[in-house]
């Protein structure tokens, strides 16, 4: 073999390693687990667990939805949403229109929820406001963006 075509076969494999590292990071799940329990950090399409001795747990509205777009918690936790998108945000209980999943009420029925008991915030919040719930109920809570009910997430609360 000459030396030009060991240096070709050389450079063949080492373009084929790089692609394939490249390929593999570009691949990566977009669910993880968020950053130790405690913190309120996580990153955008994460799967978050916020567990921590505050009791309280976040979840950020932005122009790509909420993130993490699945958060699991304890029960008796509140979960704040905050907004940081620029139009209105309006979390509810799945499934839209009625929002029953949580309480077994709909919309018209538990809406202004007085008792905060029904996982419906019952109205649109601008950016920086933010919607605080406390999960008294085990279970895989779905929600959504009522004003834009394409957007949705999930709180999966634990004993």
């Amino acid at each position: 073999m000459s030396k030009n075509t060991i240096i070709t076969i050389i450079v063949i494999v080492i373009v084929l390693a790089g692609g394939l590292l490249w390929y593999k990071s570009a691949k990566a799940p977009e669910s993880q687990t968020a950053p130790a329990a405690g913190t309120n950090e996580t990153a955008p399409n994460q799967t978050g667990s916020q567990t921590g001795a505050t009791g309280e747990a976040t979840v950020v509205y932005s122009e790509n939805g909420f993130s993490p777009k699945t958060l699991t918690v304890k029960k008796g936790v509140a979960v704040t949403f905050k907004n940081q998108a620029d139009k209105e945000m309006w979390v509810a209980s799945a499934m839209h229109p009625e929002h029953k999943a949580y309480s077994g009420t709909s919309l018209a029925e538990h809406c202004p929820d007085l008792s905060n008991a029904a996982f419906d915030a019952c109205q649109g919040y601008k950016k920086g406001k933010s919607w605080s719930f406390k999960f008294d109920k085990t279970g895989d809570w779905k929600y959504h963006n009522h004003l834009d009910a394409s957007e949705f997430g999930a709180v999966i609360v634990t004993e």
